[in-house]
């Protein structure tokens, strides 16, 4: 497993260099280009100009992370669901990474309560939270289903497309963006870039409802769009969905050759990592796919797979971008009875998770800690994970 990890490790290290270091800092990044203190006009000593290097966001994630605690390095995996109560005290005592807003969190609110709430959290970080929230339009508007937010829900993908083609998609997606942005959230986990046309698939209502290539260039334009309006976007549920059955509720085996995925479900992912640069994350899916794992973890679901996310990573590095890897919660039926103990967490690390979508990470942020402490996790994995999550924050602008 130990040579596993460090070839999972050096995989990822990989990645991060060549994504990474050719990547201009933004302009937000808050590391602005040193003023020519010794120019010709200024230096009356003739002395050579000279200028401090600008350090590129990888850089700076780095050296935040080198001056954290371990505690403060793994709360900033979690990207955990907002819980119903000490919400605001929980940013700061398990140094969340972000919470993500369920229908829940917005029904009957106001627009004020929302963005009042949202404050509360990142005034309790002590890094600025990721805030995110699935509103795909359709059957998944965690936001727009409140009509004290928005007149009518946003449209699915489908509808929004046969009534005004790409343009109406991209419109709506920018529609999205303002509002979301307006709240505080940064975060869209859209767009569901799943390959679907049979509408018996439990994923179909959800996605574009067309062949890959089609798919693939509605991605691309949604992703193109979010990465201007400076919103993060997350594409799922990677390697696809397929035609599998919903796992939230039982465990969904995926017995499809490598052979489809290579035509068709790995299309719109590519072209998303294409469009959206660091500014996309990928979310990794609870199915277990059997053509992409191996003998060492064969029947573990896509998200606890480090196989899968080689597949991913070497996806990423050819695409030349891509942010943190995160996987679906951690607490849905089809992957929370995977681990001993219920440190699922943990498994998900070790897979090459830097983010971990959880309901329970009361339960996992002291199970990641330890295991840590006991040696059973390696620590510059959580390391990596760590710097690779603040990167994105910089990315997105707001570190």
């Amino acid at each position: 497993m130990k040579r596993l990890l460090c070839s999972l490790l050096a995989v990822a290290s990989l990645f991060c260099l060549t994504s990474c270091n050719a990547q201009t800092p933004s302009a937000s990044s808050g590391s602005a280009p040193a003023e020519n203190s010794g120019s010709a006009a200024g230096s009356g000593d003739g002395a050579a100009s000279s200028s401090a290097p600008v350090q590129t966001n990888e850089e700076r994630a780095k050296a935040l992370t080198a001056q954290m605690t371990l505690e403060e390095k793994v709360g900033q995996l979690f990207f955990a669901r907002v819980p119903e109560t000490n919400a605001a005290a929980d940013v700061s005592a398990y140094h969340l990474g972000g919470y993500i807003l369920f229908g829940r969190d917005t029904k009957d609110k106001t627009a004020n309560e929302i963005i009042q709430a949202i404050n509360g959290y990142q005034e309790a970080a002590k890094i600025p939270l990721l805030v995110g929230v699935d509103e795909e339009g359709g059957t998944v508007t965690r936001v727009s289903s409140n009509p004290n937010i928005r007149s009518e829900k946003f449209r699915s993908p489908q509808q929004l497309y046969a009534a005004g083609g790409m343009d109406a998609v991209v419109k709506d997606t920018h529609e999205k963006d303002v509002l979301l942005k307006a709240l505080g959230f940064n975060v869209n986990l859209s767009p569901v870039a799943d390959v679907s046309t049979n509408p018996g698939d439990f994923i179909y209502d959800r996605a574009f409802g067309q062949d890959a290539q089609a798919t693939a260039d509605y991605v691309r334009a949604v992703v193109k769009q979010m990465r201007e309006d400076k919103m993060g976007c997350v594409l799922k549920h990677f390697p696809g969905y397929g035609n599998n059955v919903d796992t939230h509720t039982g465990i969904a085996v995926d017995k499809r050759p490598l052979e489809t995925f290579e035509s068709s479900d790995f299309l719109p992912f590519k072209a998303g990592l294409e469009a959206g640069g660091d500014t996309v994350s990928v979310l990794v899916s609870h199915n277990i796919v059997d053509c992409l794992t191996s003998k060492a973890d064969a029947g573990l679901p896509a998200s606890l797979s480090p196989n899968v996310h080689i597949t991913l990573l070497l996806m990423m590095q050819e695409a030349g971008g891509g942010g943190p890897i995160m996987t679906d919660d951690l607490a849905m039926d089809a992957v929370k009875s995977y681990a001993e103990n219920g440190s699922v967490a943990v498994m998900a690390i070790e897979a090459e998770n830097s983010l971990l979508i959880a309901t329970d990470y009361r339960q996992q942020i002291p199970q990641v800690i330890a295991a840590v402490e006991d040696g059973t996790l390696y620590e510059p994995i959580v390391d990596l994970a760590c710097t690779q999550v603040l990167q994105w924050k910089m990315t997105l602008g707001l570190l």
